[in-house]
């Protein structure tokens, strides 16, 4: 019987012995060799030591009567048990041979490194964990800062015992695991000094929406423990993989976290303090760092992937060496839950009524759930928390298990989405709430509460337990028409998931919409700052605050936003409608009342295209055309498109893309196409000029109607005459499918027509348009609508 085991060794093959924890590490450091992957080394100390151990000092009776006796119905009565067995476990003794390994091992790795009493993690490492249907992530003990002979014995013997925590036992039972088949080995690992810089979690998809083609690097300072165990809103960053593996720099998202406490080192001991307010408001991670640690999780997917025969996202956890500056990878498993779809699916949670809002975070999943609120301060009280309740906390960790999953929904104060209430959630398939900041004071206790994160990145808590329906579909089987069916969006926060209905891209992504929920700021109040009162001035530099060169603010935030939509579509085409902000609502964004007309129509004045050349915009286009210019340049998202809207004359057309060739973005270089939105009689009436000028065209029929009837679309009084079903407007459009037609230009609809009425889609597919672009809630019905007028037609 090997007593220890070198992860230089050991390797998949070996789980039997080392446990999933150890194998991986072990895989990691001989399959990564010459990678550049930087693993920890160190050694595993067996399972079979430990079953030896066990018997040495005759605990397996013991064991099984107390996990035998056990009343699956209290989960006070488990915890008491559970801690009674670990008890039992910590009154061993390791024999005088398995204790001579251990330490003669240990002293190897302190000769190895030049460095007497070499600091150590030690993890415990069971033979079901780590696997790509289980993660246990968290069920057993970690022990970090470990020095000394002596101490790395007592800390191994530990680790072994929480195989029997409360949490571990609840895990392996809600599992159909075998108590009495698990097994543990220890794991003694060199420590990474990330206590004086940062660590975090990686996943290899993106693990709300299960998207494959995107790493999420999570990231706080000071040791890991914090961003596992979800007690600190880390910073976190979005890759995208296809356009990072061929040569770009893609991190199209970038949120700065909390980061509220900073665990690390002191005289030997593990202290957790509140993080220094410089600390909190600067990133964790440089750049470089984040596409380095991608870099290496996509390796890492593809050794895995070879190794299980399959597609194996990972969850991965990292940690930068503050003495040497190094990133290092610690640990590495398969990821449990998206990995086990059976198939394409899209499950729709929507409410059907309104109510308070008592609380918002970052929502974990896109279910809905309802049940009683329960504020637990503690794991151990148990007895407070009933099935189906909604538990309300500040934090959780692995002893939370057994009452999450009686959870109908999770809802805590401190957290990101890869903490451990994140992944947890997951895992159950329950709503979760995270980071909310105020939870436990703005939840009553014991209220009727609906937990809602069905719409995008943003998780809502509400009084009351409010009406929600949940259609399921199967993407699979979804009746695909010949012409293209587009989606609308504006939000980054939803594109991840939208992408996964079964569309052919975005006809119609509104930056307005990006620009105000992502920046909320004038672009001239950045542009011409001088010229802002002071109170304003205040404002906006609260607004800035981390950012030199103001402007970068709202380049860097609208190429995030734009970017984030292009790469979940990706390679799918993405066309992005240039602002189209009326002046009334450009005047509503922060600094925007001093630089804004005031118009008796702005649905008629100064908007779209005629904003774009002229000398009071045109800066502020120019910081539009720069976050593009980044998407495609230096993100590599060349399916991003565009689209000019309310572009009244070919005059105005050319002097637009006149400005925009100035500034490096042109039509036609690397692919580019440039749309126009034909929403004008102008745009009708001389559409064989316009198809000169630009690759195509896209119907807005909410101006189009509005235009053609004469109908004020703002106005109550005249709304009854409002109607894109009308002959005229219809006619119109058919007039504009000929010009294109004869011109060899594509025509789309954006507008929300098509989306409200599927009898005008079906009109628009008999005269040969070519895409189709909906709303959200509208693709998956109007798509059966017009597959069976394609049908109907070839008959």
């Amino acid at each position: 019987m090997a007593v220890i085991r070198w992860f230089d060794d050991v390797g998949l093959g070996d789980l039997a012995e080392v446990g999933g924890k150890n194998a991986s590490l072990g895989e990691l450091r001989r399959g990564m060799r010459g990678s550049g992957v930087r693993v920890p080394n160190g050694f595993a100390v067996t399972a079979p030591a430990f079953e030896q151990f066990l018997v040495e000092n005759e605990l397996g009776d013991p064991i099984r009567l107390l996990v035998a006796g056990w009343d699956r119905s209290d989960l006070t009565d488990l915890g008491r048990r559970a801690a009674a067995i670990r008890e039992l476990i910590k009154s061993g003794r390791f024999s005088a041979e398995t204790a001579l390994e251990i330490g003669n091992a240990y002293d190897k790795m302190c000769a190895d490194t030049v460095e007497e009493n070499l600091p150590v993690a030690v993890r415990s490492s069971a033979t079901a964990e780590d696997l790509p249907t289980a993660s246990f992530a968290g069920q057993m003990e970690s022990f970090l800062m470990v020095t000394g002979r002596d101490s790395v014995l007592d800390r191994v013997r530990d680790a072994c015992a929480s195989l029997f925590t409360a949490r571990a036992i609840s895990y392996r039972e809600n599992h159909g695991f075998d108590h009495h088949e698990a097994a543990v080995s220890a794991g003694v690992q060199q420590m990474v000094r990330s206590d004086s810089a940062s660590s975090g979690v990686i996943f290899t998809l993106d693990p709300d929406s299960g998207h494959r083609d995107f790493v999420v690097v999570s990231s706080s300072w000071g040791l890991g423990e914090n961003v596992v165990q979800g007690k600190v809103g880390p910073d976190e960053f979005l890759v995208h993989k296809p356009t990072m593996i061929a040569g770009f720099r893609p991190i199209v998202r970038k949120t700065l976290g909390a980061k509220e406490l900073h665990m690390a080192c002191d005289d030997g001991r593990i202290v957790n303090e509140p993080t220094e307010t410089v600390d909190r408001e600067r990133w964790s991670l440089s750049d470089d760092e984040v596409l380095q640690l991608a870099e290496w999780s996509v390796a890492i997917e593809r050794h895995y992937g070879k190794q299980y025969g399959r597609d194996t996202p990972m969850d991965i956890e990292w940690a930068k060496d503050g003495v040497t500056g190094d990133l290092f990878i610690v640990q590495a498993r398969p990821e449990t839950v998206h990995s086990q779809a059976t198939g394409p699916s899209f499950q729709r949670y929507r409410l059907d009524e309104d109510g308070e809002v008592l609380t918002t975070g970052i929502a974990v999943g896109n279910r809905i759930a309802s049940g009683k609120a329960r504020i637990i301060e503690s794991p151990t009280d148990l007895d407070l928390f009933e099935e189906g309740d909604v538990l309300v906390t500040r934090s959780t960790d692995p002893d939370w298990e057994p009452i999450m999953a009686r959870a109908a929904a999770i809802v805590t104060e401190r957290g990101g989405r890869t903490s451990h209430a994140a992944i947890v959630s997951r895992e159950l398939g329950v709503p979760a709430v995270v980071g909310t900041g105020d939870a436990c004071s703005a939840v009553p206790y014991g209220s009727e509460v609906t937990v809602s994160c069905g719409g995008g990145v943003t998780g809502t808590v509400f009084a009351g337990a409010l009406e929600f329906s949940v259609t399921e579909v199967d993407v699979a089987l979804a009746d695909k028409p010949k012409t293209k069916i587009m989606v609308n969006t504006g939000d980054p926060a939803r594109a991840l998931s939208l992408s996964r209905l079964p569309v052919d891209g975005v006809g119609l992504a509104r930056m307005e919409f990006i620009l105000a929920g992502a920046i909320g700021v004038h672009p001239l109040a950045l542009t011409r700052y001088d010229e802002l009162s002071p109170e304003v001035q205040q404002q906006v530099d609260e607004a800035t605050a981390g950012y030199d060169d103001r402007t970068q603010f709202f380049v860097d935030r609208l190429a995030q936003g734009i970017g984030t939509i292009a790469a979940a579509f990706y390679p799918r085409p993405v066309i992005l409608r240039l602002s189209d902000f009326k002046s009334n609502e450009y005047s509503a964004l922060l600094g925007g009342a001093g630089f804004e007309p005031s118009e008796e129509n702005p649905m008629l004045g100064w908007r779209g295209a005629s904003r774009y050349y002229h000398p009071d915009y045109q800066e502020g286009f120019e910081l539009e055309l720069q976050a593009v210019k980044r998407v495609r340049a230096e993100f590599g998202l060349v399916n991003l498109l565009l689209m000019v809207p309310f572009c009244r004359t070919i005059e105005e057309a050319q002097r637009v893309l006149d400005v925009m060739a100035e500034n490096g973005v042109e039509r036609g270089e690397d692919g580019l196409e440039v749309y126009v939105m034909a929403e004008l009689p102008s745009n009708i009436l001389d559409a064989d000029r316009f198809a000169q000028l630009f690759d195509g065209f896209s119907i807005g029929s909410n101006d189009l109607t509005q235009l053609v009837l004469g109908v004020d679309r703002d106005s109550e009084l005249v709304a009854p005459l409002f109607d894109e079903r009308n002959d005229a407007v219809k006619r119109a459009c058919v007039l504009l499918l000929e010009a294109a037609a004869r011109n060899g230009r594509p025509v789309g609809i954006c507008g929300q027509a098509p989306s409200d009425y599927p009898e005008f889609a079906a009109f628009l597919v008999d005269h040969g348009i070519d895409s189709v672009s909906l709303s959200s809630d509208a693709v998956l019905d109007t798509m059966a609508v017009i597959a069976e007028i394609e049908r109907a037609r070839s008959r």
